[in-house]
């Protein structure tokens, strides 16, 4: 058993202590008034006297009450609960000295307290086991104390001995209660500790699964970018090259219109060359491939800006980067976390509807690591969304709008190269994403 799991049983040992304390605290100070019958009964010359001793021992008991329910209570509530426990037993005790001594009907309520102690207030065998022996003592010294002494000797000795009984009960019942509640707390220990085990298997899983949807994605982008290279490499070639020539003809020098729309052409053609090779540069990568290579962040991001094109249209984006960007790691996966962080912006951006529109890319080497910000001042993120952004599944968009997979896999990916992920927020105002990557040796 763990140093804390030991507390924590302690701690859950002293909360039951303390309910209980609390409840026998009014029981018994509502159980010693009711005794008040008895006396009319049994012994009424000596009902008023006896109705103010058990007033005092109820006033005494409710200010225990009182002083448990604070937090010097809650501190010392063993040492409380066997003091208002004690209350009754010297009362009683006092009543027999005051009555008939051994012959007393009194004697049966330091028994039926043994019993009651035993079998409901949550005390140690130890502690049962001293109460047992002083409430032996207390009717001894209650017999002895009799103006007549001990005169029926038989019957002093089969209520000492019965009391002697009752005590060891107490005490049996008290062990094996305690017994029970420690291996209660500690199954209800192990149970908690099982199921953080478990939802932390859940959410690992949940982790797995989503790097797995995403490997899948990447891996059929990839096959298809890979078939598209091959497919439009040829055809614009082709095109490319009769744009060049026709650039080339006499004509075209004396017609504006003519050589702008040719030059147009040719830029489109060499954009889509652009994007599909973008496109297997982030998702495809041969099996067995080294994924801690070199590489530069500053193309990274411009493969990441191109990819992300159509989502940043009339956004300013604008990016700040050092002289060196190499960097260490897997690039397609960094492109991947780049259009991540670019696509929520943007997406932030719309829901905002802000007049200007603007996601800052920033780039700071710290050391032997880059850092990278990502900056909008879109709709930010509620402070109590904040600490889940990166948990599998977590979305805030329309049901259907995504799965709430792409944050906490990029998570794992930066992790993956030795950095963190981190998001800071303001509702309303603005949400930054940042995240380091080491820079080769």
């Amino acid at each position: 058993m763990t140093v804390t799991t030991a507390q924590s049983l302690r701690i859950a040992v002293q909360d039951v202590r303390l309910a209980f304390s609390k409840t026998g605290c009014v029981t018994s100070a509502v159980l010693v008034m009711a005794g008040t019958g008895l006396d009319l009964a049994v012994y009424p010359d000596q009902a008023p006297t006896f109705l103010l001793v058990r007033s005092l021992v109820a006033v005494a008991t409710l200010l225990l009450l009182w002083v448990i329910q604070g937090e010097f209570g809650r501190r010392h509530v063993r040492v409380l609960t066997l003091l208002w426990l004690a209350l009754p037993q010297i009362m009683i005790a006092w009543m027999i000295a005051q009555t008939e001594g051994a012959a007393s009907i009194y004697f049966v309520g330091l028994h039926l307290a043994l019993y009651a102690v035993g079998m409901i207030v949550p005390i140690s065998y130890l502690e049962g086991l001293g109460f047992g022996v002083f409430t032996c003592l207390i009717y001894v010294a209650a017999c002895f104390w009799h103006a007549g002494g001990v005169v029926a000797t038989g019957q002093f000795v089969a209520h000492l001995l019965f009391t002697a009984f009752s005590a060891i009960i107490c005490v049996g019942c008290t062990y094996f209660a305690e017994l029970s509640r420690l291996r209660l707390f500690a199954l209800r220990e192990q149970v908690a500790e099982q199921n953080a085990r478990l939802q932390e298997s859940n959410r690992a899983l949940a982790e797995v699964k989503g790097q797995l949807i995403q490997r899948e994605k990447m891996a059929a982008i990839g096959t298809l970018s890979a078939g598209l290279l091959h497919e439009l490499n040829n055809p614009v070639n082709y095109s490319l090259m009769a744009i060049d020539m026709g650039l080339t003809c006499p004509g075209v020098e004396g017609d504006a219109m003519l050589k702008e729309s040719l030059g147009d052409a040719r830029e489109g053609m060499q954009r889509i060359q652009n994007i599909v090779s973008d496109l297997k540069t982030f998702a495809y990568q041969k099996p067995g491939q080294d994924a801690q290579r070199p590489f530069l962040l500053g193309n990274a991001l411009r493969s990441a800006l191109r990819l992300a094109g159509y989502e940043l249209k009339g956004i300013d984006v604008p990016v700040e980067l050092p002289q060196d960007t190499h960097v260490l790691g897997d690039e397609p996966a960094i492109i991947g976390v780049l259009i991540n962080l670019l696509s929520n912006a943007a997406h932030a951006l719309q829901a905002a509807k802000r007049e200007q529109p603007r996601i800052a890319v920033t780039v700071v080497p710290r050391g032997q690591r880059l850092f990278v910000s990502v900056r909008d001042n879109g709709t930010g993120i509620a402070p109590e969304n904040l600490g889940r952004v990166f948990e599998p599944f977590f979305t805030t968009r329309d049901v259907g709008a995504g799965l709430g997979l792409g944050l906490s896999v990029s998570y794992g990916i930066v992790q993956r190269h030795g950095g963190t992920l981190a998001v800071e927020s303001e509702l309303g105002a603005w949400t930054e994403f940042t995240f380091d990557l080491p820079r080769p040796a």
